[in-house]
């Protein structure tokens, strides 16, 4: 018989959204949850025992919108992979954050390209989804596809469920549809190509919107305030501004309108297949959406980041009041707009929670700088925008709830279900000092364990 763990004498935080148990404690043996219980527990001679006093226990972070973490194509674009050392990073970041399980959005990666060598599987639980369907593949094309191989592009979903996907999309993405990945890397890089010159982030998004509208559909664009901005942004020597329109429109329109159509794609085999769908949100998405959530009212889909920059406070809101309405699930994102505030501020995300509006909480990519999960929790409840129950359940409950092909075994401290467990400090959720992933400890006291 394996070894029996018992995690005592802590604040448990089950993640059903509700109970908290302190004192109480969780018992482990063969990678599941035995006991969870109130009060003192008692040990076997066969018992790892680990003090959780002054600690927090909670199960492990399920984070369902995450890129970076496969070696196949990287995001919606098809781009080439990260480097192996950066993959292992990214891993790493989530992993000492807390996260037990992570699904790779970048939609086109195959499930094989998860970890290609066995001998080195990563200890964190790595899924991946599809988007395979013609006008996704397109879109990436259309945008970059260095990362596509024959292999890629003949693939469907049917074939990837087959395989293991656990859910659709990522439809659509900041590369193909002018979001944030439009701002910190494609419009700086054919700036840099054309005139030699590097932008920050939010001065590209100020030219893009100016250029086309903050919907890309043209409406209210300010091609007069163009001039201001390349003085503002140190460009107005280097290029003019009818050549800054076209670049902007050379890089950011090519894919839309296939990436558009790749959002009603994926909408139609969400139905088809009844699995899962993540779409991304933003305001050039928005009323298209609504109109899918709609048109396809058993498809299961998911609002991907929908405290999205590209909004207004008042209209993420807005949709996505509009949204739950027709059964579609709100996911909010750290991005960068907990601690690190590189491109975004936490407006939107706050208003979100604070509206009750938020089903799942989840880091996306923010070009590498997201924030941890549990920094977005600890910001949750030290602000009192909800109870410290509710807020847990946002990134473990209420995902294997939306996402149980990924995690219905887990995502509650409950006996039975998976022993995917951390236990992080009371007074600050975002440090983990233990974890543990299918009853094996991988952290312990804040180091990956022996």
């Amino acid at each position: 018989m394996p070894h029996e763990i018992l995690i005592a004498n802590g604040r448990v935080v089950p993640g059903d959204g509700s109970t908290v148990l302190e004192p109480g404690s969780v018992r482990i043996r063969g990678g599941l949850i035995t006991e969870v219980a109130a009060g003192t527990a008692a040990t076997t001679s066969d018992t790892v025992a680990i003090d959780a006093t002054g600690y927090t226990i909670i199960p492990g972070i399920i984070n369902a919108h995450a890129h970076g973490c496969a070696f196949g194509p990287s995001m919606p674009s098809g781009s080439r992979s990260f480097a192996e050392n950066d993959v292992e990073y990214f891993r790493n970041r989530h992993l000492f954050s807390g996260t037990t399980t992570l699904l790779n959005v970048c939609g086109l990666a195959l499930p094989s390209e998860i970890d290609p060598d066995p001998k080195t599987r990563h200890p964190l639980d790595v899924h991946v989804t599809t988007a395979h369907t013609p006008s996704n593949i397109g879109a990436a094309l259309a945008i970059d596809g260095e990362g596509l191989t024959t292999h890629h592009r003949a693939a469907t979903i049917e074939a990837m469920i087959g395989r293991g996907a656990k859910a659709l999309g990522e439809a659509g993405g900041g590369q193909t549809l002018g979001g944030g990945a439009q701002d910190y890397r494609f419009i700086p890089q054919a700036i840099l190509a054309a005139t030699g010159q590097e932008i920050l982030p939010k001065w590209a998004r100020a030219l893009k919107e100016a250029v086309l509208g903050r919907s890309l559909d043209g409406e209210g664009t300010r091609h007069t305030d163009i001039p201001k901005l390349l003085v503002a942004c140190g460009l107005a020597e280097y290029i003019s501004t009818q050549d800054v329109i076209s670049l902007i429109e050379k890089a950011v329109m090519p894919p839309v309108s296939l990436s558009l159509q790749g959002l009603a794609e994926i909408a139609a085999a969400c139905e088809q297949y009844g699995l899962p769908g993540i779409f991304h949100h933003a305001l050039p998405t928005g009323q298209t959406l609504i109109r899918l959530a709609e048109k396809h009212a058993n498809a299961r889909i998911v609002a991907a980041h929908a405290n999205h920059p590209s909004f207004s406070p008042e209209e993420c809101v807005f949709y996505a009041r509009e949204l739950r309405k027709r059964g579609v699930a709100i996911d909010v994102s750290t991005l960068d707009c907990i601690s690190t505030r590189w491109r975004n501020d936490p407006t939107n995300f706050d208003c979100l929670i604070e509206e009750g509006l938020v089903d799942t909480l989840s880091t996306d990519f923010a070009g590498s700088d997201w924030d941890s999960i549990l920094a977005a929790i600890q910001r949750i409840v030290r602000r009192q925008m909800l109870t410290l129950p509710k807020a847990i359940a946002l990134a473990t409950g209420n995902v294997a709830h939306v996402f149980p092909e990924l995690a219905g075994d887990r995502g509650l401290l409950l006996a039975g279900k998976r022993a995917d467990i951390a236990v992080v400090e009371n007074h600050n959720l975002s440090r983990v000092r233990h974890l543990i992933i299918q009853g094996r400890l991988v952290i312990f006291n804040g180091a990956a364990a022996q």
